[in-house]
C-alpha cells in the first residue's frame, strides 16, 4: 500500500514538474536573447518594426499592432527569423517541435511619455508540440486550429 501511494505521489509531482518545462512564458528585452533550459531553444528579440498601439491614456477606435523581429535558434544550428504580432496575425510561429507566442510586449505607448526604443521587453510562451512533430525538420508558420 505505502508503495502504491509513493509511486501516485511521486508520479503526480514529476508529472507537475514535466508539464511545467513544456510551457515555459519568457521575457527577452529588445538587442537580446534567451535560452531555453536543456531544449537550447534560443530566442532572440531581434527588433522592433512598428508600434501603432493605442495609447494607455486615451480612447482610440482601434487598437492598434506592434510588430516585432525575432530569431530562434536550435542546439543543432538551425535558425529562422520571423515576424510576431501584438493584435495582427501571426501572433505565434512553430519551429522544430515548439510553438512561440508573443503574450506581451512591454512598455506600453502613452502619449505623455517618449519609449526609449531600446527600452522594450517581449514576453513570450514557449510550448513543446505533440510528439508527432518533435522530429520535423521544416519550418512551418503556426494556425491555430478552428
Amino acid at each position: 500500500m505505502r508503495k502504491t501511494i509513493l509511486t501516485l505521489l511521486l508520479t503526480l509531482v514529476f508529472g507537475s514538474f514535466l508539464q511545467a518545462q513544456t510551457n515555459q512564458k519568457i521575457t527577452v528585452r529588445i538587442n537580446q536573447q534567451k535560452t531555453l533550459g536543456r531544449n537550447k531553444l534560443t530566442i532572440k528579440f531581434v527588433s522592433l518594426i512598428e508600434d501603432s498601439r493605442c495609447p494607455t491614456d486615451t480612447n482610440c477606435i482601434q487598437a492598434g499592432n506592434a510588430r516585432i523581429q525575432i530569431k530562434v535558434k536550435k542546439a543543432n544550428g538551425a535558425s529562422k527569423t520571423f515576424e510576431l504580432n501584438t493584435n495582427d496575425k501571426p501572433q505565434a510561429v512553430s519551429f522544430a517541435g515548439y510553438t512561440i507566442k508573443l503574450t506581451d510586449l512591454n512598455p506600453k505607448p502613452a502619449t505623455n511619455i517618449r519609449i526609449n526604443r531600446f527600452g522594450f521587453k517581449a514576453t513570450f510562451m514557449v510550448s513543446k508540440l505533440g510528439n508527432r512533430n518533435n522530429n520535423r525538420s521544416e519550418l512551418h508558420r503556426f494556425r491555430p486550429p478552428n
